[in-house]
Order: C-alpha cells, then sequence, then structure tokens
C-alpha cells in the first residue's frame, strides 16, 4: 500500500495528512514546475553543483533553439529552481546553477530514471498490459 492509502504522510502545501485527492492535487503542482520539453534536460546538465554559462548549456543541447533555452531557463528560476549569476563584463557572461532546492530534485529524478529502466522491452511482458 502507498502512504496516501495510509494517510500518514503530510501535504508540503499544508498541514493535513495526503488523501489521494490532496495528493494528486500536490503532484500536479508539482509536475507544473518541470513542465517543458527541456526543463529537466537543463536540470540534468547542472546537476551536481555544476555552474554552465549560457553558452555551454547551448552546446550540451544542440537541440534547443537560443529562444527556448532562454525561456525555459527564466521559469525555472521564476520557479526557485536555477539561479542565475550575471557578471559585469564585456562581453557578458551569465552563469546558471541549481538552488539548494533545485538540487533537492535529483534524487527523484534518479529514482524516476530508475523506474523508466523497469518497463519491459517486448509488448506482452508481464507488467504490461
Amino acid at each position: 500500500m502507498t502512504s496516501t492509502d495510509k494517510k500518514v504522510r503530510y501535504s508540503p502545501f499544508s498541514n493535513e495528512p495526503y488523501t489521494p485527492t490532496t495528493a494528486a492535487r500536490d503532484a500536479e503542482q508539482s509536475l507544473k514546475l518541470l513542465e517543458g520539453r527541456w526543463k529537466l534536460v537543463i536540470l540534468f546538465h547542472l546537476f551536481g553543483g555544476k555552474l554552465m554559462r549560457f553558452s555551454e548549456l547551448e552546446r550540451a543541447i544542440p537541440a534547443i533553439s537560443q529562444k527556448m533555452l532562454i525561456q525555459q531557463l527564466r521559469q525555472l528560476e521564476e520557479d526557485g529552481i536555477v539561479f542565475r549569476i550575471v557578471h559585469p563584463q564585456v562581453p557578458p557572461k551569465v552563469e546558471y546553477g541549481l538552488t539548494e532546492w533545485g538540487q533537492a530534485l535529483c534524487p527523484a529524478l534518479d529514482a524516476l530514471l530508475t523506474w523508466a529502466a523497469l518497463r519491459p522491452s517486448e509488448p506482452g511482458a508481464p507488467g504490461t498490459p
């Protein structure tokens, strides 16, 4: 049984115990912070306390447009997941890193990768519909 069935966990957004309804609501709110095709890719590049310049992120994610990278980084910054350091020099130097709260996502995303690796590769394998 999950902890939501036992109602022993508490919602980070309130002092109430989780119920299936509140767990779903809070999960939806959390996932909205990570919505976007590129946000998780950006986060994986910044894990481990790395600071990366904007141009380094561009090179690390060649399929993303400059405009989209800027948008995704701004959203992550507004949500408190990423911080930005602007160095006052010419040409401008801007670095990005994960906030402490953003770095705390690492174990959750590692667990997601572990879960995804468990997916059966053949249709009709045990555990698939």
